[in-house]
């Protein structure tokens, strides 16, 4: 992808990440907590919070990609040290993932159609776990000509852009 298409293509997609990490991801959280008991999304909740915090660093990384295609100027080094600090945070609220698992289990009513929340947590939990290895480790995202073609020719999945960038200590 063309420089130019990139910059085209960050100034539309960091503004949509950051609306989800933002807005969409806390709404469906309040929204859920308005309208059931606390005891059954503990999973959810804490699921919904993990994505919230890995969306949000990565708004911020495309934020700092945008800035950098177009000539502003960043604190490179301090980016950098906030993406790897955040990496080894990621991989602790990860490792939590089965104790809240099991705090939810514990207080599940078992009478209640709690069970659906439940699921939902599992589906927040794993997209919470997909987005890191997204950003951090193997681009899952074939969405555009580009990626598709990678993906052909290679019979593989590109390495994700912040992994590349934290590997060569540069954004």
């Amino acid at each position: 992808m063309t420089k130019t298409r990139l910059i085209e293509r960050l100034k539309w997609y960091y503004p949509l990440e950051k609306f989800h990490a933002l807005v969409t991801f806390p709404a469906i959280m309040l929204f859920l907590m308005y309208k059931n008991p606390l005891r059954d999304l503990v999973f959810v909740s804490y699921g919904l919070l993990v994505c919230i915090a890995v969306l949000y660093q990565g708004q911020l990384y495309w934020k700092l990609k945008l800035d950098r295609l177009l000539a502003k100027d960043i604190n490179q080094r301090e980016s950098l040290q906030f993406f790897r600090r955040s990496k080894k945070v990621n991989f602790f609220l990860i490792f939590l993932m089965p104790l809240f698992f099991i705090l939810q289990l514990y207080l599940q009513d078992w009478d209640h159609n709690s069970n659906d929340y439940l699921y939902w947590g599992l589906l927040a939990n794993l997209f919470a776990i997909l987005e890191h290895v997204n950003y951090y480790h193997i681009q899952l995202m074939v969405d555009n000509q580009y990626d598709m073609k990678y993906l052909i020719t290679h019979k593989r999945l590109k390495k994700a852009s912040l992994a590349k960038d934290l590997d060569e200590y540069k954004i």
